[in-house]
């Protein structure tokens, strides 16, 4: 059985026509994925050179051939890809949440509830409305029977105060986060 292919030259000048305009149509078809779409290319030029009886249609060019094979090769990979379950790379599994230590978890929810008690009443109850009851601002300001700019403002005194209370929260900027998290952590236990 012998297998009839397209010369080198046909497939060479076909590249050079109309490549560049069905790379940019394969760009549209993959939301701008160039190397998805230079695979695509490449499926379609191996079809072109499959297929030599594709040159002897009655068409003037080859493009709407062309552009039809890559359309429907570009359908295909999309239904295959979303068949098949999403892949997960290294750097989803190393930014991943790990098994936090429950030992570690007790020592944080002690010293997080040492430190509200350390608070005065009226940032402790803005606090516990927020966090640890899940209210909006406004809702606790109704709560609480407070303007919203005072429980933003206690919520804020008083989380830095938490972050210089709790031990091992140095800077700034990731104590106020620390601290938040440790709020929401004491809160399950």
């Amino acid at each position: 059985m012998t297998t009839t292919t397209t010369d080198e030259r046909t497939l060479a000048d076909l590249q050079r026509e109309h490549g560049p305009a069905l790379l940019h149509f394969l760009l549209g078809l993959t939301f701008g994925d160039r190397q998805r779409a230079e695979d695509l290319l490449q499926e379609t030029l191996v079809r072109a050179w499959q297929h030599p009886e594709a040159f002897d249609a009655p068409y003037e060019s080859m493009r709407p051939w062309l552009f039809t094979v890559a359309r429907r090769l570009a359908i295909d990979a999309r239904r295959s890809r979303q068949a098949r379950p999403a892949e997960v790379s290294d750097v989803v599994l190393e930014t991943a949440a790990g098994a936090q230590d429950t030992a570690e978890a007790a020592v944080s929810a002690l010293d997080v509830r040492d430190a509200m008690r350390a608070l005065s009443p009226e940032h402790r109850a803005v606090l516990v409305q927020i966090y640890f009851r899940g209210l909006s601002v406004g809702e606790t300001a109704r709560a609480l029977d407070i303007p919203a700019g005072t429980v933003k403002s206690r919520s804020y005194y008083a989380l830095r105060q938490l972050a210089r209370s709790l031990p091992g929260y140095s800077s700034r900027s990731s104590s106020l986060s620390r601290a938040r998290a440790a709020t929401a952590s004491a809160t399950s236990t």
